[in-house]
């Protein structure tokens, strides 16, 4: 090989050993040619003169590029290294990748299944600018795929996203990257990874016709494939071997088929090697079942144990017409014209009043491929297998072909330009633009696989054998897509067909809404409110059909609109507990408040100071060859505009820019209240849990009594609040849909935002694949403060003022909702100062008795003396006592009588009694001081008695 050219433009060719430590008896070098040398196509330089030599026939070469189309072994100068992404938990990532590898296979290159980051590597050096061109399959999106250049100082050259990410490719179909290349040294790398973290078998990565443009020359030349051939030498390419001949690798020439010794190896036919199909109706409207020898044809007949073609099926009616379609009394289906329907089977009809008709597309009768589906058969191996081997119509179905082989891509699309809503729903826009629904099976003994795809993404697959079923895939934009079925019978490399009975059958494919469909049908719809107009007119957001009065109606409150049902009331549904519809009804969401009473207790809940969205990635796992993962979660808890958690596919949707990234731009970003990782058991990238229904479930609250130290207190025990999220949209795996619960709990020691965390069993989030839990910790989760959650504490007075302060009941058990009130400062009175007022009512109070108790006392020695004087001065009864007996003699003491009278000391209980009876004797005796003639009344022992 030749040095590095030096600063003179010169170098020199020196011997390499091809073992290592053999050194001896190799040539001296030599200075070489000069560094301008070049050759042109169909020439290489042969080293020993150094001299451009024409290939030999046979073989080819592009002069100043380099091309590698055969893959039997891995060419010289490329080389494959595996290693993990992360290491493994042990460390072991050399260990564990060590199988894994980029893999020949003939005709392409195979890449590794695993999770193993692999890499494929070739240096080459280029005179000039250049370029590297390849073809590649990359049908699964559960590896990464990536194709980046380096210098010889191991720096990654500069690369748009667009070209470092290779994009999907439809299954089968070879796509072709091409990339500018610097002058100097260039180190090419294609490498992929694994992102699966389930058990899922991958689809690889195939590579084949690399050619490099730029080199100085070739050191040879390049033999041609098999089936391929250079007449003369010094050619620059090879050309394929025409129809019923063939060649071996590095031919000149090619041998014709017929007559030739190989053809007596020829396996004897099975029935692996015909296959069936109807034929389209006749004039008379008949079709019957024909039998046909797969292309080309390799077995033989008339031998012994071989199988004779069949014979053609009895001639039988064709099937009736699709709706949409009505027969026109020929061999053919015509589509009705625009504003008439049918259902198949009778004429078409103009739609009545008050109706339109609908778009779209049903398939449930297959003698025909309709005239906007195709069907088509691919080989990873070959550019194309016979189109007659792709999907066969078989009356009430269609099924899969035969292929040329067992791991060949059959595939059946259907193209559809556009959507259009009808009249009364064409303001309904963002919602849903169409439907496509599906019913299939598959009945396999391998493992086989049926994709269904939109352009080149994967929307849903399904493994192995599946009894009949149906499947809806929704469109929320409204573009032209392309509907594909790919059915491959194995996986596994192959060039023979053991399991061509494995078969995947489509019952009917139904497309609504399409915009060049036809009509199997009417729909109500809105009319103008002038009586005099009888067109269709659009209806409001938010608003159904009313078909009685075909006016449109606004849906309820807090009901959202499914706007595919039929038209009526029944079209509004009414959004979950707890939830509440947009102004458009398109969706139900949570306003963030949720109210929960229980007897006289009420508590109210603001959740929006938890943030708009929270995110959670727990992990590290590993997967069986210790490459390290996450799980991320994103979940947003109220779901109002700009608050919607963003799910995007960032596995494979690597080439949008930077930008778009961060605001959850993109072709697969989609807004949604909880997104969540990929199936383990399904395609990854982004799984939704859609908006409808939303709902939150009830708080149990309780009340609890303790007694501690004879004292009562009441304390509030509230359990967390539970946010469900359900989409009903069935999955392979999850037949009822899936659903997620996020408990809220009241946490006063953790932040308004929170912590996410899923069950210690299950760090995926789930144990199943189909219900997700989560538990959102948060003082943002505690009811709204009111005023029972704080209470009043009174200072002492001091200076003639007392302050009053408001503090929290502990523990804080609320957040937000009212605050406390301000401290107050009041007037007060000291403890010195009732004291001195007590003390001086209780003496007054003592005066008034001690003045009172002589009063009476006075007045009761007054009253006995008068008494007993009576006593003394009475007569016998009706004797009438002398003039003066009723007074007491002048000049009589008072003082000097008092000691005549005895009497025993009374209580003062007794005391107050006495006085009280004798002022009332008093008065008695007042009342009867009255005279008559001769005679004075006064009062004794309570009656008048005559003195």
């Amino acid at each position: 090989c030749y040095t590095e050219c030096d600063s003179t433009g010169s170098r020199w060719r020196v011997a390499i050993p091809q073992k290592t430590g053999a050194c001896t008896g190799l040539p001296d070098p030599v200075r070489g040619t000069e560094c301008t040398f070049s050759c042109e196509a169909g020439e290489f330089l042969e080293m020993s003169a150094q001299e451009c030599t024409q290939c030999a026939a046979g073989s080819y070469s592009l002069g100043s590029g380099i091309r590698f189309d055969q893959w039997d072994s891995m060419p010289a100068g490329f080389s494959s290294l595996a290693t993990s992404l992360e290491n493994g938990p042990r460390g072991d990532d050399r260990l564990t990748c060590n199988s894994s590898s980029w893999v020949p296979q003939g005709n392409y290159l195979e890449s590794n299944r695993d999770e193993c980051t692999v890499s494929l590597i070739y240096a080459v050096h280029l005179k000039k600018q250049g370029s590297v061109s390849f073809d590649y399959q990359y049908p699964d999106n559960n590896l990464l795929f990536e194709f980046f250049i380096q210098n010889d100082q191991c720096q990654e050259m500069d690369q748009s996203t667009d070209t470092k990410w290779l994009k999907l490719t439809n299954h089968g179909e070879w796509a072709t990257h091409t990339v500018n290349l610097k002058s100097g040294t260039n180190i090419l790398y294609w490498r992929t990874g694994g992102v699966l973290m389930g058990t899922k078998v991958v689809k690889p990565v195939l590579l084949k016709n690399v050619q490099i443009e730029g080199v100085a020359y070739t050191s040879e030349c390049f033999p041609c494939k098999p089936g391929m051939f250079s007449r003369v030498p010094g050619s620059s390419m090879c050309e394929p071997c025409p129809r019923d001949t063939y060649s071996g690798h590095g031919a000149s020439s090619c041998t014709p088929s017929e007559g030739s010794a190989a053809c007596k190896d020829r396996p004897p036919c099975s029935k692996k090697d015909y296959f069936q199909f109807h034929t389209a109706c006749d004039h008379e409207g008949k079709t019957q079942v024909i039998y046909r020898w797969i292309e080309p044809k390799i077995c033989l007949e008339g031998v012994t144990g071989a199988e004779t073609l069949p014979p053609s099926g009895e001639r039988e009616p064709c099937p009736p017409c699709n709706p949409g379609f009505y027969n026109n009394d020929t061999a053919t289906c015509s589509p009705c014209p625009p504003g008439t329907y049918s259902d198949g089977m009778k004429p078409c009809k103009q739609c009545p009043a008050s109706t339109e008709p609908t778009l779209g597309y049903e398939y449930k009768w297959w003698n025909i491929l309709p005239s906007n589906m195709k069907t088509s058969c691919f080989n990873v191996g070959n550019s194309k297998c016979d189109s007659m081997n792709g999907w066969e119509v078989a009356g009430d179905h269609i099924q899969s072909g035969t292929g040329s082989s067992d791991n060949d891509y059959l595939i059946l699309n259907i193209h559809v330009p556009g959507f259009k809503l009808p009249t009364s729903m064409s303001s309904h826009s963002g919602t849903e633009f169409g439907r496509i629904t599906f019913e299939f099976e598959t009945v396999c003994t391998a493992d086989c696989e049926l994709y269904f795809m939109m352009s080149t993404t994967v929307v849903e697959s399904w493994e192995r054998s599946k009894t009949r079923q149906t499947y809806t895939h929704i469109m929320t934009k409204n573009a032209s897509v392309s509907y594909t079925w790919a059915f491959q019978r194995t996986n596994q490399p192959s060039d023979i067909r053991r399991y061509v009975n494995d078969v995947a059958r489509i019952y009917s494919i139904s497309v609504s809404n399409a915009v060049d469909g036809v009509s199997s049908g009417c729909r109500a719809c809105a009319l103008s409110t002038q009586p005099s107009s009888s067109t269709c007119v659009p209806c409001p957001p938010g608003h159904y059909i009313e078909t009685r009065t075909s006016q449109c109606t606004e849906c309820p409150p807090n009901t959202y609109l499914v706007s595919h049902t039929t038209p009526g009331p029944d079209a509004c549904k009414p959004c979950g507990p707890g939830s509440k519809s947009d102004k458009d009804h398109t969706r139900c969401y949570s306003d963030c408040h949720f109210t929960h009473t229980e007897g006289n207790t009420t508590l109210t809940f603001d959740f929006s100071l938890l943030g708009s969205v929270g995110s959670l990635m727990n992990g590290p796992s590993f997967t069986s060859k210790g490459t390290k993962y996450f799980h991320h979660f994103n979940i947003s808890l109220c779901g109002e505009q700009g608050q919607l958690a963003v799910c995007r596919d960032n596995v494979t949707d690597l080439s949008i820019a930077d930008s778009q990234r961060e605001k959850g731009e993109g072709a697969n970003a989609v807004k949604t209240f909880i997104s969540v990782p990929p199936d383990l058991q399904e395609s990854p990238g982004c799984q939704l849990l859609l908006q409808v229904p939303l709902s939150f479930q009830s708080l149990d609250v309780k009340k609890q009594t303790n007694n501690n130290n004879k004292k009562n207190t009441q304390t509030l025990r509230f359990s967390p609040a539970y946010l469900s999220i359900r989409s009903l949209e069935a999955t392979s795996s999850c037949e009822s849909g899936r659903s997620a619960v996020v408990t809220l709990r009241c946490n006063p020691e953790k932040s308004t935002k929170g912590e996410l965390s899923v069950p210690s069993q299950c760090p995926a989030g789930t144990c199943d694949g189909c219900t997700f839990h989560f538990l959102w910790e948060s003082s943002g989760a505690c009811p709204t403060c009111t005023e029972r959650d704080y209470h009043r504490i009174e200072g002492a007075c001091k200076g003639g003022h007392q302050d009053l302060l408001y503090v929290w009941t502990e523990p804080k058990l609320c957040m937000g909702g009212v605050t406390l009130p301000e401290k107050k400062t009041l007037p007060c009175e000291g403890m010195e100062f009732w004291i001195r007022l007590g003390a001086g009512l209780g003496a007054f109070t003592a005066v008034m008795l001690v003045s009172l108790t002589c009063y009476f006392w006075k007045k009761n020695k007054r009253l006995e003396y008068k008494y007993s004087r009576l006593v003394m001065s009475a007569n016998k009864e009706c004797e009438m006592p002398g003039a003066d007996s009723c007074a007491v003699m002048e000049g009589e003491n008072e003082g000097d009588m008092e000691d005549e009278v005895v009497y025993t000391k009374p209580s003062l209980l007794g005391k107050l009694k006495a006085i009280a009876s004798k002022v009332r004797d008093a008065v008695l005796f007042d009342s009867c001081s009255w005279k008559i003639p001769l005679c004075s009344f006064k009062l004794f022992q309570n009656k008048c008695v005559c003195f």
